[in-house]
């Protein structure tokens, strides 16, 4: 698959990082124009590189924060149809460390209700960065939730985290992505306690 991340942090690279394990090609856009190629010298592997505005592939990853997400849209107004849009936000007031309420119901309801013909798709949002780069933890795959109202998506993304390494579970329909967004905050904000430092991840098992 050709992927487009969107985003030169720390989830930009591990996700970059999992895509070129599992063979596909990988572009970074950034906002400015050394931010992707400083990412791509971290990586293991031949990745294209960009900014915001460039074109993009038919998966576009926003791995950027959920503050960002109106000015990216913007951005590639009309330009979004019939591509797989992989939301990994989490809409978190990071001042406070609180989650804000969306009215559309979670971010990836927000970004398919302004994108309305893009194939919206909630993933990634319960994984860390260090993570993504090994991952696994405790020698376990990471668990990657998938959802949205698209199959098509759905699939492909699912493709994408198994040859990466990782274990895709459906989540059900893009409405989802609203308990998926307050796991992913439970998620963060279990780290003090647990002392885990990013380093755990949410398993199912059964």
């Amino acid at each position: 698959m050709d992927i487009t991340i969107i985003g030169t942090g720390n989830m930009a690279g591990g996700i970059a990082t999992r895509a070129l394990a599992g063979g596909h090609t990988v572009t970074v856009l950034g906002h400015g124009p050394d931010d992707a190629p400083a990412l791509a010298e971290t990586l293991d592997g031949d990745v294209g590189t960009g900014v915001v505005g460039d074109p993009l592939h038919d998966i576009v990853v926003l791995a950027i924060p959920y503050s960002a997400i109106g000015d990216v849209l913007d951005r590639y107004e009309g330009q979004l149809h019939g591509r797989t849009v992989v939301d990994i936000t989490n809409p978190v007031d990071f001042s406070s460390f609180t989650p804000l309420a969306v009215v559309a119901g979670s971010a990836a309801q927000e970004i398919s209700a302004k994108a309305p013909d893009a194939k919206v798709v909630k993933a990634f949002n319960t994984t860390f960065a260090s993570t993504l780069v090994e991952g696994q933890v405790g020698g376990e795959p990471l668990d990657v939730l998938i959802a949205s109202d698209d199959d098509q998506a759905k699939a492909s993304i699912t493709e994408l985290v198994k040859s990466a390494g990782l274990r895709a579970v459906d989540a059900g329909p893009l409405a989802r992505a609203h308990e998926l967004e307050a796991l992913g905050y439970l998620h963060m904000y279990l780290q003090e306690s647990l002392g885990t430092g990013f380093g755990s991840t949410v398993k199912v098992l059964g």
